[in-house]
């Protein structure tokens, strides 16, 4: 998946994919580490667990993935425009405006993950 904006590119990738070199800044947005992977390979520039939904957000949607998404993806959009997510909001625009950003993240079904939320969030909404 990729969201396209004039300022800036993201794309997402699964962290068990090996990182092609089209991935520019790789940035991990899950809150917990993934399993199983090295930080040598999951290849990430940094590690943005704080832009993740919170603990709260995540096991609510978990009780019910199928029923909640659209609930949760209005939830987590109101999560990333609270002033304690602008900061890192800002920084990963800011990391689009100098070339690619891939949103790098260990869930299954990253379509229906918190992933496309905040790349929409961060196209979206960018000022």
């Amino acid at each position: 998946m990729t969201a396209d904006t004039a300022r800036g590119r993201f794309r997402t990738r699964r962290v068990y994919d090996p990182p092609a070199p089209a991935d520019g800044t790789r940035l991990l947005v899950d809150r917990l580490w993934p399993r199983g992977i090295s930080k040598e390979r999951a290849a990430v520039d940094e590690w943005l667990k704080d832009i993740a939904p919170s603990r709260e957000l995540r096991s609510w949607y978990h009780e019910d993935r199928e029923g909640r998404y659209e609930a949760f993806a209005e939830r987590y959009d109101a999560e990333l425009a609270a002033p304690d997510r602008a900061a890192l909001v800002t920084h990963v625009r800011a990391l689009a405006r100098r070339g690619p950003v891939t949103l790098v993240t260990s869930v299954k079904d990253v379509e229906h993950s918190h992933v496309p939320v905040l790349a929409r969030h961060l196209v979206d909404d960018a000022r």
